[in-house]
């Protein structure tokens, strides 16, 4: 099951974190953001216990995503120890996504 970041956890999961972390920047209201949220569960499936993969609604964690200078949802971004080192804006197929996972595993 995909994690559920917060502004308040964030630091201690994410940018203190020495693996992969793949966040789902999303929000209830936006349709694509729906559409990829599956793609999300599958993978954390996947990678469990390898990367850690989770998702951060912007409508109640607004700092973090002012912090990365999210505009557009979905927005996912890979980050590894405390910094990006990916992103893709806007749903795409599995593919994609795994492609990038495992060019930073």
């Amino acid at each position: 099951m995909a994690l559920e970041f917060t502004d308040a956890n964030f630091q201690s999961e994410v940018l203190e974190s020495t693996t992969l972390n793949v966040i789902d920047f999303w929000a209830e209201w936006c349709g694509p953001c729906r559409a990829i949220g599956p793609v999300i569960e599958e993978l954390s499936k996947e990678y469990a216990g390898k990367v850690k993969i989770g998702k951060i609604n912007v409508d109640v964690n607004p700092n973090t995503s002012v912090n990365y200078g999210i505009t557009s949802i979905p927005a996912i971004l890979f980050i590894k120890d405390g910094v990006v080192v990916d992103k893709q804006i806007g749903a795409v197929p599995k593919s994609v996504l795994d492609k990038k996972i495992q060019a930073h595993l």
